[in-house]
């Protein structure tokens, strides 16, 4: 397989398309540092924020290496052989930034792949998506969708993939109906495979409140519940992201 990500992919595009973030926590360092020589009672305190600051962006960057550029996540690998077999059709939705369509498209090389972007800018104003958007093209053939109303028919997908992106859908009902919507698309013996970080003690630690942008595996599993659909196998990753893989209520394993 030839490789389609290159080295330090992972990390690199988090410092470049959140370099606010890091130039901030850089600035709020060096006003730290100095605060020690201008009110030096304050030192033992500057040197204790110094290091809470320096631990924390640095865990945090150092999982994302491991998450992003060391794992299997993107080698998918992790995907169960059956899914893997010759498939129909393979739909991967992304919600604006798609660094997986080329990777699928070599794993189901003899399926079509269909693209959908979710993206909607009045909903998704990270800025870090706008730059992701900007730095990288769209996969050839992608089409810009609603969550609520996917331009297929029923029954006709035999895969859908959303990895690391069904999170973006904020709003419980509108992830329900987003769900509902894959149920739909999906043909009877068809398969969800959605991976997403969780809202757990292994991403806290990682990074702390910034694990608030996850959810837990109870939302996500009444989310599948409500939109009718089953879990027929979940499967840890990395410690910090999971697999569930999907299938509709009553269809075969």
């Amino acid at each position: 397989m030839a490789q389609v990500r290159k080295p330090l992919q992972g990390v690199g595009n988090i410092l470049r398309f959140n370099w606010h973030f890091y130039a901030l926590a850089a600035g709020s360092m060096v006003l730290v540092g100095a605060s020690r020589y201008v009110w030096p009672a304050w030192g033992p305190w500057a040197l204790l924020l110094l290091a809470a600051i320096g631990v924390t962006v640095g865990v945090s960057l150092l999982v994302s290496f491991y998450v992003y550029d060391v794992s299997n996540l993107y080698s998918l690998q992790w995907l169960p052989e059956r899914l893997l077999a010759p498939a129909g059709t393979v739909v991967n939705i992304h919600a604006g930034f798609d660094e997986t369509s080329a990777l699928l498209q070599q794993r189901f090389e003899s399926s079509p792949l269909v693209v959908l972007d979710f993206y909607d800018p009045q909903l998704h104003t990270e800025v870090s998506i706008r730059r992701a958007r900007a730095a990288y093209a769209a996969y050839p053939g992608t089409q810009r969708v609603q969550t609520h109303a996917l331009p297929l028919a029923d029954n006709s997908a035999d895969c859908v993939f959303l990895l690391l992106a069904a999170h973006e859908v904020r709003h419980p009902r509108q992830r329900e109906a987003f769900l509902r919507e894959v149920h739909r698309v999906l043909r009877p013996a068809g398969k969800l495979v959605v991976v997403e970080h969780l809202r757990d003690a292994a991403n806290f630690a990682a990074y702390t409140v910034g694990f608030l942008h996850f959810y837990s595996r109870k939302t996500w599993q009444r989310a599948f519940a409500e939109a009718g659909l089953t879990l027929a196998e979940e499967k840890k990753i990395t410690p910090f992201v999971s697999a569930f893989i999907l299938k509709r209520d009553g269809s075969a394993a």
